[in-house]
């Protein structure tokens, strides 16, 4: 009889300066897949749970699909949601018996009453498997990972690009570190280090320095005898929590003192670049000048305050309002508006209408514009994606959507639900040609190049205010390691 692993996976990246609670429904209208269903959905994604499943066959093994849960990060997940999806997975795992479990977590999930939202699942798993049942995790690199985290599997991965091209890679070397572990070839044991500094969002792009680097060099220590796995994460600046933060984990064949020197070194490492993780960059006026004035267009201008794939609201105006002012022409700004798509969909295609968008979650980011247009597209909001771009997804909802011209031949995409610029998609399903736009306004970071920097003509990052901005400083922390560099 096949060794059989359960493959699972429960991913939220949740960013604790929004107010906003992250509940069943936000579950569902991404990925809440339970079952044998999960295989039509996942089994063909650039995602890690791809690449469990795509290992089954070379590595001898039969996958058995529990559930797949996958949020748009926002706020904390509420208590309930965890407490279903882990009590799900223990009874399952408990009528199933399976040999082990690939568990796909993000690293950064915090819950209600649980800041290490990750680290809790995996206790309660613990706890209920007991010590000797092999676990195997795979992990973002934005996870702020904990200790509790790390004791309670018996190994974890993480990728090794951002934007995350190589999550399904990421997949299939987890299945065969697990499969290896379900059989007694190896005995994983882990040391994490957590140097005393934050990672500036802007410096976590893997193609350049100083991550390239690190990434290399984990790649690298991997194929020295006795080292199972190395990984390097920068973590997640926007989650208030004694674990935020970057870390080395290091993964030694029973082993611990390997393991442990490996990660210390690599942690030194990265405190001796700190200087390099702090970026500066312009503000919004500024910014919005040198794209009029940039040439080649388009001018891709990165709205990092209101970065959506961090958890920030998806409705900031600030370089909205900007673009408007200094007199923009053919920019595209996509905004998270459910009212105003209602009022699109009521006034129906060709119909002049008058609204207010943004503004409406917080004013963090910007305060609402009022402006008039004429409603070019209705659309479902459903697109797919073919290609590998950052998250992995194939299928991507953003609800009802609305394309409004407004004067200056400008565009507006109305969403109905929170939806990151991670896909072309979100633009060419409403007949938008990216290539003729002047500039496109995205709501990121870094993830959104994969998919935008084969067309952009002139990259402008920005410093705009919001849950997501770039500065820590601009920030309250009350709960996280001190002192951590630059905050002092």
């Amino acid at each position: 009889m096949p060794m059989r692993l359960a493959v699972a996976g429960f991913m939220h990246e949740s960013n604790t300066f929004n107010p906003l609670r992250t509940g069943r429904a936000a579950f569902a209208a991404q990925s809440l897949t339970f079952g044998v269903a999960l295989l039509d959905e996942w089994r063909d994604a650039h995602h890690e749970v791809g690449g469990f499943l795509e290992a089954a066959a070379a590595e001898g093994f039969e996958p058995l699909p529990l559930v797949m849960a996958w949020a748009t990060p926002s706020g904390p997940v509420e208590d309930a949601v965890l407490d279903e999806i882990t009590t799900y997975l223990i009874a399952k795992l408990r009528e199933d018996r399976p040999d082990g479990l690939l568990l796909a977590l993000h690293g950064a999930m915090v819950a209600e009453s649980h800041p290490d939202g990750d680290g809790e699942v995996l206790a309660r798993l613990r706890r209920a498997l007991g010590p000797d049942f092999p676990i195997g995790v795979t992990l973002d690199l934005h996870g702020n990972i904990s200790q509790r985290l790390a004791d309670n599997c018996d190994f974890a991965v993480a990728y090794r690009t951002n934007p995350h091209v190589d999550q399904r890679e990421c997949g299939l070397r987890a299945a065969r570190l697990l499969a290896r572990r379900a059989r007694g070839d190896v005995r994983p044991c882990t040391a994490l280090a957590k140097p005393p500094l934050i990672v500036n969002i802007m410096a976590h792009d893997t193609s350049t320095e100083p991550l390239r680097s690190f990434m290399e060099e984990a790649c690298a220590l991997e194929k020295r005898p006795g080292i199972l796995a190395a990984s390097v994460l920068p973590g997640f600046a926007y989650a208030d929590v004694p674990q935020m933060g970057p870390s080395v984990l290091v993964v030694a064949d029973n082993d611990p003192s390997l393991a442990r020197l490996e990660a210390d070194r690599l942690a030194a490492a990265l405190w001796d670049v700190r200087e390099q993780l702090a970026p500066r960059l312009p503000q919004a006026a500024e910014a919005v000048a040198q794209a009029l004035a940039a040439e080649p267009t388009p001018v891709v201008l990165v709205d990092t305050g209101d970065n959506v794939g961090g958890g920030s609201a998806a409705d900031g105006t600030v370089l909205l309002a900007e673009l408007l002012r200094q007199g923009a022409t053919d920019a595209v700004v996509c905004l998270y508006a459910p009212d105003e798509v209602k009022v699109c969909s009521r006034a129906g295609i060709g119909a002049d209408v008058t609204l207010t968008v943004g503004g409406r979650v917080d004013h963090r980011h910007g305060d609402p514009v009022t402006l008039t247009g004429r409603v070019r597209v209705l659309h479902d909001g459903t697109y797919v994606e073919p290609e590998v771009r950052h998250g992995g997804k194939r299928v991507n909802h953003m609800g009802t959507t609305a394309l409004v011209e407004t004067a200056g031949h400008n565009l507006l995409v109305l969403t109905t639900l929170r939806h990151p610029p991670f896909s072309l998609g979100q633009l060419t399903c409403l007949g938008i040609q990216p290539k003729r736009q002047r500039v496109l306004v995205v709501k990121a970071a870094i993830a959104y190049r994969a998919a935008y920097a084969p067309v952009a003509g002139t990259v402008i990052p920005v410093d705009t205010p919001g849950l997501t901005a770039v500065n820590p400083a601009r920030f309250e922390y009350r709960h996280i390691r001190w002192p951590l560099y630059p905050l002092e």
